[in-house]
C-alpha cells in the first residue's frame, strides 16, 4: 500500500498502557490513534477546535471499518497516513493507513464515513463555502488513493 499522495496526519509510538492480555495493541487504540488522524484531518480542511466552537458546528462519524493487518507490540512507531476519498455537501469519505515509521510495514486501515452536524439543532448541515473549498484543496494536494478492493469491504462468513 503506498501513501505518497496522503496527508502525513500523525505520529505515535505505541504505549505500554495500548497492550493487551494477547501481548500486542488493543483493538480499542487502534481506533484512538485512527481518531488522533482524523482530527488532524479535520484540523487541517479548518474544521479545528476553534472553528467547532464558533460555529456551532462539528463532525460525527456515521460508519467505519477497520482492518487489523499485523500485530504491534509496545513502543512501536506508529505513523498514520490520511486521505479524503470522496466528499460531498455535508460528508467526507476518509481512508487510513497505520504502518510502522521505521519498517513501512502496514499494520491497519480504516474507512469512514464522516458527516459535518450542526451542533445546536443536532442535525447534519451543508459544509459553509470556505469549508468546502478547503476540502477541495486538500483533495488537490492530497489525492492518494486506497489499493484496488480496499474500500466497500463486508464483513461477511462465506455461504
Amino acid at each position: 500500500m503506498d501513501f505518497n499522495d496522503y496527508f502525513p496526519a500523525c505520529r505515535t509510538p505505541v504505549s505500554a498502557d495500548w497492550i493487551d492480555y494477547n501481548g500486542h495493541m488493543s483493538e480499542a487504540f487502534y481506533v484512538l490513534v485512527f481518531g488522533f488522524a482524523t482530527d488532524a484531518l479535520l484540523d487541517a480542511i479548518g474544521v479545528d477546535e476553534t472553528y467547532r466552537a464558533r460555529h456551532h458546528s462539528s463532525v460525527y462519524t456515521l460508519e467505519a471499518h477497520v482492518r487489523y493487518l499485523r500485530e504491534v507490540g509496545e513502543g512501536a512507531p506508529l505513523q498514520v497516513f490520511s486521505t479524503v476519498v470522496n466528499s460531498d455537501h455535508k460528508r467526507l469519505h476518509v481512508h487510513h493507513g497505520m504502518q510502522r515509521e521505521d519498517s513501512g510495514e502496514v499494520l491497519a486501515t480504516s474507512e469512514l464515513m464522516l458527516m459535518y452536524v450542526d451542533t445546536e439543532s443536532g442535525h447534519s448541515a451543508d459544509f459553509p463555502a470556505a469549508i468546502g473549498a478547503s476540502i477541495a484543496r486538500f483533495r488537490s494536494r492530497y489525492p492518494g488513493r486506497p489499493a484496488e478492493g480496499e474500500l466497500g469491504r463486508v464483513i461477511a462468513l462465506p455461504r
